[in-house]
């Protein structure tokens, strides 16, 4: 076993050798991989073997169709059989509120190049023989789906990156790791210790104990899954003999179902909702090419409803039932690539579909790790969406939610309940006392809405019972003055000698004089959009940011990657230690005179300003700015203070009628002034220019800041892309995001986010085209629900154009 090496990577199974595959692939063939067993101990040996490309995020859906494909490569390199069966599929639909969101499958389809088609049940039933179409309403037909063999694909990943020159240790076990003082690391084994400058945890089952070597409590849990193989069955073998081919791969949503061909009868495999973890808190070492003792009768309830919806089981036996443990993190997604606070230590876990993601994972990592950015839009996979709250028990609450959710629909206004609240504001108790209903965001509990008492809502594709009280609550924000709880936004502070040099590289914008606040892009090194801030000189070196709420780990992590060595510059997230509310509407100004002896008039509080000033008996800091589009500003405060503020607002505004109004108003006013927001129109897949945020570039400032040379030739060139605001003809419903756009009847861009702005009695949609169409007047449709409306550009902002209120 070598004793230095560039990367170790820990964990041989799909991902592990994915990982490792990739890496050598691009050019780093120094790495090794230890297992601590044979390669697929763990749960790589006994999954189920099936593989899809469709996924609730296109982002992943475009790594698991990059994942099927690569497996002719990898055998054609290994010479290793991968037992790969393109089947084809089908998606079956018990409910319309199931076949809705199948229709937005096929939607997203489009512009993923996906080929997905909508079918009868009927139709369905033609090309999968065993299930009874009477017990659906309708169906997709899928293309690439199937199944493999899951030690043949990992044994031809291994021995394809050896090919390159990686090298595989077996029966290694990883003891501990440890962090040298010049930053490499020492991984230690049973067969001695190897000096390596990354360490990549693909760790499986292992990935907690892994993890905490080096201090990490990552948030995955272990599920014991099950599914079962019949004996052989007439219904299959006359099928076979009659196509000449297998019955293809189906998913009974409904039915909480997967089904495949397994020789001459058939596999089914279920997510029950009677599920049971495995191993809470400490996985054995000493587990491996084992199973769980099988429990049918918590299957049951699911293997009723597969025998009545495919009756041909009813006349056959079970030959055996798998019962085997399967990692998941608490959105059910993985947990990739690296860690905060430990340069060099990477993540590639929790990866529960290992056959239809671990080629992208493999691919995303190395290249993050090579080139430092993953070449691909994968936000939904990043390790950095959880901080420390999401301890052991939320991890365990929201993995058993989320098993027993997986095939289940998830509405656009359905807010999951377990592990909450976790999170509170001060003022939750007073918030909830007004009817606030509450969403969650990295942990936070934040007011979506308020309901009247006996009023909350009603789960649907379409507009639900929150419509016309989000409406009323735009309505006061628009005629008066309404109030919002904002402590979800991320807060740091930023201090030290260096720091205006340092935010000057850092952020793309022009830096603010002192008591001003500005707009401020942060772009990667291709300059491309890695964040959208608002920044605030506070003067005497003391600069205040805000931004996502949902990015703070990642933009920490961004952030602590660049400081300069010599300790000149320190930041830091403020998180719950400041808290925020904000006011906004036409009377916000006199609201804001009434609390506090400042002078906050219009020639004394200019818009962007930002004041340290006392509202009631509490210091706060004010920034005249808001994301409504409206005159408003932006209070932050400590939170013993938060209370306090609250009441004098409330009280002082009475005066004026004021509203509470929560983030679903918020969204319906930010889109009368096509105000973006991270992750949804900001994503570090597009340049400034496209997403319009190009005016709070400073290209000529004199400071060579991050990503320049990129956003200078996205300028030069015009980019690819432009963000375009649309006013679609909607009738019931409204868009969310991932929904195509046609252009002259082909699909040519795709929604980012969407809504019903209430001020102006407008659905509205923002999203990507290509630069070429992007002034075009006419001829745009937006695809929803299964038909496709009318849109057009918006030729001028819907509220404010001139910019009067915001700035007056």
């Amino acid at each position: 076993m070598k004793s230095h090496t560039q990367v170790v990577v820990i964990g041989g199974g799909v991902v592990g050798c994915s990982v490792l595959f990739h890496l050598a692939k691009h050019g780093w063939t120094d790495v090794v991989l230890l297992e601590r067993d044979e390669l697929t101990s763990g749960s790589t040996w006994h999954a189920a073997g099936g593989m899809h490309t469709v996924n609730g995020d296109p982002n992943v859906a475009k790594l698991q169709k990059y994942t099927i494909e690569l497996y002719k490569e990898i055998e054609a390199l290994s010479g290793q059989a991968t037992g790969v069966h393109l089947t084809g599929g089908v998606m079956l639909a018990a409910t319309q509120a199931r076949m809705d969101w199948l229709r937005g499958l096929v939607a997203k389809g489009r512009y993923l190049g996906i080929e997905l088609e909508e079918i009868s049940a009927k139709e369905a039933g033609e090309i999968m023989p065993l299930l009874d179409p009477k017990e659906f309403v309708g169906a997709v037909r899928t293309v690439v789906d199937g199944h493999l063999d899951p030690s043949g694909v990992t044994h031809a990943y291994a021995k394809a990156a050896r090919a390159l020159g990686a090298e595989v240790e077996r029966f290694t076990r990883v003891e501990d790791i440890v962090r040298r003082e010049d930053g490499l690391w020492r991984v230690i084994t049973n067969k001695g210790e190897i000096i390596t400058e990354h360490v990549v945890n693909a760790g499986g089952l292992w990935a907690r104990e892994v993890g905490r070597m080096v201090g990490l409590e990552l948030p995955v849990l272990a599920m014991e899954h099950m599914y079962l193989i019949t004996e052989d069955m007439p219904e299959v073998k006359a099928w076979n003999d009659k196509t000449g081919t297998e019955i293809i791969h189906a998913i009974d949503f409904d039915g909480e179902l997967y089904l495949r061909q397994e020789r001459g009868g058939m596999l089914m495999g279920t997510y029950e909702k009677a599920n049971k973890p495995w191993s809470e808190f400490e996985t054995p070492w000493n587990f491996g090419h084992e199973l769980l003792e099988p429990d049918i009768d918590r299957i049951a309830p699911s293997l009723e409803i597969g025998f009545r919806h495919f009756p041909a089981f009813q006349n056959t036996g079970i030959k055996q039932i798998i019962n085997g443990p399967f990692t998941f993190a608490p959105d059910g997604n993985p947990l990739v690539g690296p860690v905060r606070g430990l340069p060099g230590f990477w993540v590639a876990c929790g990866v529960m579909a290992g056959f239809s993601q671990g080629g992208g994972v493999g691919l995303a990592l190395a290249n993050w790790m090579i080139h430092g950015d993953p070449g691909a839009d994968i936000w939904a996979m990043d390790v950095s969406r959880y901080g420390d709250w999401a301890s052991m028990a939320y991890t365990n609450a929201k993995v058993r939610e989320n098993y027993s959710r997986r095939f289940s629909n998830r509405f656009p206004n359905e807010e999951l309940p377990a592990g909450r609240p976790l999170k509170t504001t001060p003022i939750y108790d007073l918030l909830s006392a007004k009817g606030a209903q509450w969403g969650a965001a990295y942990g936070l509990e934040i007011p979506l809405w308020f309901a009247p008492e006996g009023v909350g809502d009603e789960f649907s594709w379409r507009r639900s019972t929150d419509f016309e009280h989000v409406a009323n609550e735009c309505r006061t924000v628009r005629t008066s003055v309404g109030l919002s709880e904002i402590s979800g936004f991320a807060k740091y502070r930023v201090k030290g000698q260096g720091a205006e040099a340092w935010l000057d590289k850092m952020l793309a914008c022009k830096l603010p004089k002192p008591g001003r606040m500005t707009l401020a892009p942060m772009l990667k090194e291709d300059g491309k959009l890695i964040g959208d801030f608002s920044l605030a000189n506070l003067g005497n070196g003391e600069w205040f940011i805000a931004g996502s709420g949902i990015a703070e780990q990642y933009h920490m992590r961004w952030f602590e990657k660049h400081l300069p060595k010599d300790g000149s510059v320190t930041i830091e997230a403020l998180g719950p230690r400041l808290t925020g509310l904000s006011i906004a509407g036409p009377n916000a100004r006199n609201l804001l005179a009434k609390v506090t002896r400042a002078d906050v008039s219009a020639a004394a509080f200019k818009f962007m300003d930002v004041k340290k000033l006392d509202i009631g008996m509490a210091p706060c800091l004010v920034g005249r700015v808001s994301y409504t589009g409206d005159l408003g500003y932006e209070i932050w405060v400590k939170p013993e203070y938060q209370r306090a503020v609250f009441h004098s607002l409330m009280a002082a505004g009475e005066e004026f009628g004021i509203g509470l109004f929560g983030s679903r108003a918020l969204n319906a006013l930010r889109l009368e002034k096509n105000y973006g927001s991270w992750a949804r129109e900001y994503r570090p897949i597009y340049g400034p220019l496209e997403a319009g945020l190009d005016r709070f570039v400073a290209y000529g400032k004199d400071a060579d800041f991050i990503g320049k040379a990129g956003a200078l030739a996205e300028r030069a060139s015009g980019g690819r892309l432009r963000l375009r605001a649309f006013i679609v003809e909607t009738d019931d419903a409204d868009v969310i995001g991932d929904e195509p756009i046609w252009f002259s009847g082909e699909v040519r861009g795709w929604v980012t986010s969407g809504g019903f702005a209430h001020g102006s009695k407008a659905s509205v949609a923002m999203g990507y085209v290509p630069k070429e169409i992007a002034d075009e007047s006419g001829g745009f449709e937006i695809e929803l629900l299964g038909k496709r409306y009318p849109a057009r550009i918006q030729p001028a902002l819907l509220f404010d154009a001139n910019l009067e209120r915001m700035r007056g």
